[in-house]
């Protein structure tokens, strides 16, 4: 079986322990957690992981199958990115003067749909949200002139498919 991206969603409890416990099953496995974002959910109370793996359909499996054993687990979904509408954001820090002096900087601003967040006497900070390789082309466009900072974010992400979580979590939070 070959590997491939997947996109895990975990709705819980807001409990102590348990991004520990679950990041604990994919050390078990040896399989690396690519990106990892936890937020509320639609429902009050509950949490959303998202979690990325490139693995295979098998081991996602398995892992899905562990972490609902997790008592403060309500329910874990798997998909590929077919199934999912995603996302991430960056944010680049770069000297101010770049922004007057090299006008390639503000092609590369308007080419990549990103936002000039703040501007200061040293630096400015561009905002960038998009798929992985977006970012990351313009990650590339920028480094020959020096990103002081660079942070990306997670993914986020919701299935283009109903997930059917909302009835069990309206059921979770009625007990």
């Amino acid at each position: 079986m070959e590997n491939n991206w997947y996109t895990i969603s975990v709705y819980s409890e807001n409990n102590v322990g348990l991004l520990n416990r679950i990041s604990g099953i994919f050390l078990k496995r040896h399989i690396n957690i690519e990106a990892l974002n936890v937020s509320k959910s639609e429902i009050n109370s509950v949490s959303k992981f998202t979690i990325v793996v490139n693995t295979t359909e098998q081991w996602v499996k398995n892992i899905v199958g562990q972490i609902e054993k997790q008592v403060e687990v309500i329910k874990a979904f798997y998909h590929n990115d077919e199934e999912i509408i995603y996302q991430e954001s960056a944010l680049f820090k770069i000297k101010s003067d770049l922004l007057f002096d090299e006008r390639n900087i503000q092609n590369i601003i308007k080419e990549n749909n990103s936002q000039i967040v703040t501007v200061a006497r040293d630096f400015f900070v561009l905002s960038k949200s998009g798929k992985r390789e977006e970012i990351n082309k313009m990650h590339e466009q920028l480094e020959p002139y020096g990103i002081m900072q660079f942070v990306r974010s997670g993914r986020i992400a919701v299935s283009k498919a109903e997930m059917r979580i909302s009835s069990l979590l309206e059921e979770f939070q009625h007990n």
